[in-house]
């Protein structure tokens, strides 16, 4: 398989890729759906909720946060999660843009 050519692509084609990459897990569209119903939350909390295994729920978490979808901040030693809501308001944009370009359907497809 070869490498993703990402610099032959937009700057908003790679976002996008991005984005769908990030929420393509499972694990990590359930973390998101259980932060968006919470103030903040705990990463203990998401481990009883999910049955994962700390380690799994923590690499997703490190993942969701990387891309900027959700903060943490450390309080003694426990690091509680919440979404950025301003960055969800963009991705939502995005994706509403996206998904509402008019398809131009052809007969070509039975």
């Amino acid at each position: 398989m070869g490498l993703t050519r990402s610099e032959i692509f937009t700057d908003e084609q790679n976002k996008l890729a991005s984005l769908f990459k990030v929420l393509g897990h499972p694990a990590r569209v359930a973390i998101l759906q259980y932060l968006i119903n919470q103030k903040a939350c705990i990463c203990n909390d998401l481990v009883d909720e999910l049955g994962l295994a700390q380690a799994t729920i923590s690499q997703h978490l490190k993942e969701l946060k990387s891309t900027g979808i959700i903060q943490g901040t450390i309080e003694g030693k426990s690091v509680c999660y919440c979404i950025d809501e301003k960055l969800w308001k963009q991705i939502q944009a995005e994706f509403n843009a996206f998904f509402n370009q008019e398809v131009k359907v052809t007969s070509c497809c039975p």
